[in-house]
């Protein structure tokens, strides 16, 4: 059964490509206007079942749940707002799922074309922050360089101005929110550890986020990136761990570039990033988080729509897909880091995106996994019952998403 469902999927997915939003939903009427509602409700959601073939394991999770309530006051003010579950609950003493606010802001319309921002939103960063609902992209998981080098749907508090120019086919975006918390840097996890997302975050430390987006006839072009602090702490708490504070103290940097194409039927999207953390040997050394100095990451991903309903009365779309990921989170380790091959990984993903209707998608993919090998110095009080580290595996996924 693994091997038919290996071939069918690599049969249809030699050419994948990106393909661009079609859904409608009750933010994007809010945010495009066309809405005649003052409050709007709407929302999305993911399930998927995934196998294991190393471990010989399944599960099968219902992984986010978000509830969208919007409001418009008037034509000038408007509220936006999305509560998140992850895991389907959450239970004392259990690990795994989370509530919470995926935004929250006001949005302040100048004229048509600008607009600013005032709350918890998601800054303009990669592709996959700001297009995230289920039908918008491939596979079942999201692609791991905008999970971990970028992290995913990554909010902060602050202020945000978005425009569009007149006379050419830009939009722009700029914004100033809190900074991070070098102290929730993880091994393994880069920086998404240390983000706030809006709970209880230190304003002694800013960030600065900004991004270009240039299209082409069918390509669009996009630059963004963010620098900002890490380190929140009081001057004295911060130099007794060593630590530069500041605005801008124990800066990390991120830089990222993509380009997009779409025909119709055919579609590609690249994108890569780097992160820079010059200062992550005083990072590790006040929280031995073994923080690399550097970080990269890109993937290349094509889709092809395989069918395509001609029948006025049905939006049905079948894509077959492929894409290609590399990515390094520990590229450059300071004197006192410790290398982690196994963080030194390809990933392969080939799969199908089936729309019965716009909003409505089931998905198939395999995703073969390529590392380093375990490095024997990260290996602590390893369990007598764990299995041997292979360096190559694959997972096999089944799933279904939502959106309204």
């Amino acid at each position: 059964m693994k091997k038919c469902l290996l071939l069918v999927i690599s049969a249809c997915a030699l050419i994948q490509i990106s393909h661009a939003q079609t859904s409608v939903t009750a933010e994007d009427s809010m945010l495009k206007d066309t809405t005649s509602h003052e409050t709007s409700i709407g929302g999305y959601g993911n399930a998927f079942y995934q196998r294991d073939n190393n471990l010989e394991t399944s599960t099968v999770n219902l992984e986010r749940f978000v509830l969208f309530v919007g409001h418009k006051f008037n034509s000038k003010f408007s509220f936006f707002s999305e509560l998140e579950v992850e895991d389907a609950k959450v239970e004392g003493g259990e690990e795994g799922g989370e509530v919470a606010l995926e935004q929250c802001y006001i949005q302040y319309n100048v004229n048509p074309t600008h607009f600013w921002k005032f709350g918890l939103f998601i800054p303009q960063i990669g592709i996959l922050n700001q297009n995230h609902l289920p039908e918008t992209y491939n596979g079942n998981e999201r692609n791991r360089i905008e999970t971990l080098v970028i992290p995913s749907t990554w909010r902060e508090l602050g202020v945000s101005f978005n425009g569009s120019l007149s006379k050419l086919p830009v939009s722009y975006s700029i914004a100033l929110v809190n900074g991070l918390n070098s102290a929730g840097f993880e091994h393994g996890n880069l920086i998404r550890g240390g983000r706030f997302e809006g709970r209880n975050a230190s304003a002694n430390n800013l960030a600065l986020t900004g991004a270009v987006d240039y299209s082409y006839k069918k390509l669009k072009f996009q630059i963004s990136g963010y620098y900002g602090g890490s380190v929140g702490l009081s001057p004295r708490e911060a130099d007794s761990l060593e630590l530069e504070s500041g605005i801008f103290g124990s800066p990390v940097g991120i830089a990222e570039a993509n380009v997009r194409y779409n025909s119709g039927r055919f579609s590609f999207k690249i994108l890569a990033a780097t992160v820079s953390i010059p200062k992550a040997a005083s990072i590790n050394r006040a929280y031995a988080s073994n923080t690399p100095a550097m970080a990269f990451g890109g993937y290349a991903e094509v889709a092809y729509s395989v069918y395509k309903s001609k029948s006025s009365d049905s939006k049905a779309n079948l894509m077959a897909f492929a894409r290609y990921e590399k990515l390094d989170l520990n590229s450059d380790i300071p004197t006192n880091g410790i290398i982690d091959p196994t963080l030194d990984q390809q990933h392969i993903v080939i799969g199908l995106t089936y729309l019965p209707i716009n909003n409505v998608v089931f998905k198939a993919d395999v995703r073969m996994q390529t590392t380093g090998d375990q490095n024997p110095a990260l290996i602590i009080n390893p369990s007598p019952t764990a299995p041997a580290y292979e360096t190559k595996n694959s997972f096999v996924n089944l799933g279904i998403g939502y959106s309204f």
